[in-house]
């Protein structure tokens, strides 16, 4: 049978498992998925949307006898070429209609589809006073929570308890060949003999596609002081994060330098935004009058706090009551007294209220393109690292103007231990079937548009390359590696051998997102 022929009867077999509504086809239909954030692939066979575990084991089974490559997609927000197979004739699958959740409030655990939102598990849990230590990234509007086993993130709960990993405790995976998989061997633990569950976190779906994923659950924390310091200089940002990770006093903080803050963060400052931030102040206020009075707080604030200082550190920190919240807001603010300056906090207290905002911001300001570029560091290795990255800027200065390239930094905790440093950049060019279907046609009517731009396209993507190589000497780790960040080439002979050892064995055939990883 030729190729094409094998192609063709593997779509009508899908058809037949998966129903005419589980399966896109079409090279039209199937364009938007040949693009992420950041740029196009090639295009897929087919777009795979499994209603049950079943129906992935039994597709993945119809993919490998036809020898074609399996790509998982969650919720499709990647910017590292993740889900993006160069060479297509691929399926991709969409795991998007597994978002059952069950909550096990006994046991303090709950087991999640992993196609469900990080904002759709916080509904579910809220209404028990229930949420998971890390509940999600700033996207989790759209981001899943098996995307983010398999990317890896940070964000809410991140200063407290760590990345997503570290909140997994067990995971259900469909191999290459279509077995399922237990990665535990008691759900309450992931450390019953050797972690197996570690395996699967971070691997960009290139061992197998995750279909559900229990957590553990503690209990929410009602009462919050959102803290808001401003500093002059970078070191002086840095010595102040470094005091706040190793106290633990947050459950979630994050940085940005100016040009972020007045752009991204900034274009959130519109009438109607303030509006629906205000009536979640309101809602989720414990006590009324100290809703109304945070209010009261942000107006005076106005956009000052966006302006404040070259860097600025916005921390989220919660407590059993009033007393318990404002006793470690008092402790940080003594420990941050002779680093930065404390200013309005209606940053954080956006954040708090709003913690999912809708995904405008997968386009700059001004409607440019945007991608970031991160690198989790060492403590000792971060102020030598924005030294030296700042020199790389100052050397390409000319040409991003030339070219209407610009940029902006942030900054997050990977627990106590990591810095999580991201630079977003942006340059002139027009929108791709991402933007268009993932925006709609009304948001995308007020911000401005761009013409095909491929020298600055072309350009932000060699400042990319050349900031992704100075991260690898300053030995930053990575998330969302994708086929965007170097892995293997950073282990030891015997650690690369074990992990192609473990490929070999999970997927011989390589059909499982190949090339993801480096693999």
């Amino acid at each position: 049978m030729t190729s094409s022929n094998k192609q063709t009867d593997l779509i009508e077999k899908l058809e037949s498992l998966l129903g005419e509504q589980g399966l896109v086809t079409g090279a039209e239909n199937l364009q938007y998925y040949a693009n992420d954030v950041y740029r196009s692939g090639g295009q897929p066979l087919a777009v795979a949307k499994p209603i049950s575990t079943e129906q992935v084991q039994d597709a993945v089974r119809l993919c490998a006898d036809a020898g074609v490559a399996m790509v998982p997609r969650g919720g499709g927000a990647s910017y590292t070429d993740g889900y993006l197979y160069p060479d297509g004739g691929h399926v991709l699958f969409d795991l998007g209609a597994l978002d059952d959740i069950r909550i096990d409030a006994a046991n303090l655990l709950v087991t999640v589809g992993a196609g469900a939102s990080w904002a759709k598990l916080k509904e579910a849990l809220d209404a028990q006073k229930l949420r998971t230590p890390f509940w999600g990234p700033f996207s989790g509007l759209a981001a899943t929570v098996g995307g983010s086993m398999s990317q890896n993130t940070v964000s809410h709960g991140s200063a407290a308890h760590g990345v997503s990993a570290h909140s997994a405790l067990s995971m259900d995976v469909v191999l290459a060949n279509g077995e399922l998989i237990s990665t535990s061997a008691a759900g309450s633990t992931r450390n019953y003999g050797p972690d197996l569950t570690g395996l699967f976190t971070g691997d960009c779906g290139a061992f197998g596609l995750k279909t559900a994923i229990t957590l553990p659950l503690i209990r929410t924390l009602d009462h919050c002081e959102p803290l808001s310091f401003a500093f002059d200089d970078f070191s002086s940002y840095h010595a102040a994060v470094r005091i706040a990770q190793a106290e633990r006093l947050d459950d979630s903080h994050f940085g940005l330098d100016l040009a972020l803050s007045q752009g991204q963060i900034g274009r959130q400052e519109g009438f109607a935004a303030r509006l629906k931030i205000a009536a979640e102040v309101m809602r989720k206020a414990p006590r009324k009058l100290q809703g109304l009075a945070q209010l009261m707080r942000m107006a005076v604030a106005g956009e000052d706090p966006m302006r404040s200082g070259a860097y600025m550190c916005h921390f989220i920190v919660e407590g059993f009551d009033p007393a318990d919240a404002a006793a470690k807001a008092r402790r940080l603010r003594h420990l941050l007294a002779g680093v930065g300056r404390e200013i309005a906090n209606s940053i954080p207290t956006f954040v708090r209220a709003m913690p999912f905002a809708p995904l405008t911001n997968i386009l700059g300001p001004g409607g440019e393109r945007w991608v970031p570029v991160h690198g989790i560091l060492n403590h000792d290795t971060v102020v030598a690292f924005n030294t030296a990255f700042h020199a790389l800027v100052k050397d390409q200065q000319s040409e991003m103007d030339r070219l209407g390239v610009w940029l902006g930094t942030m900054f997050s905790p990977a627990g106590s231990a990591g810095f999580l440093y991201e630079i977003a950049l942006y340059w002139p060019d027009h929108r791709s079937d991402y933007h268009r279907q993932t925006l709609g046609e009304e948001h995308l009517a007020t911000i401005p548009d761009f013409l095909e731009n491929a020298e600055a396209r072309e350009y932000a993507n060699e400042l990319k390359e050349a900031i992704i190589a100075l991260f690898q000497n300053f030995g930053a780790a990575h998330f969302q590696i994708g086929r965007a960040y170097p892995y293997l080439t950073r282990l030891d002979p015997r650690a690369l051998s074990l992990v192609r050892s473990v490929k070999q064995e999970l997927d011989p055939k390589g059909l499982m997102n190949p090339g993801a990883l480096g693999l």
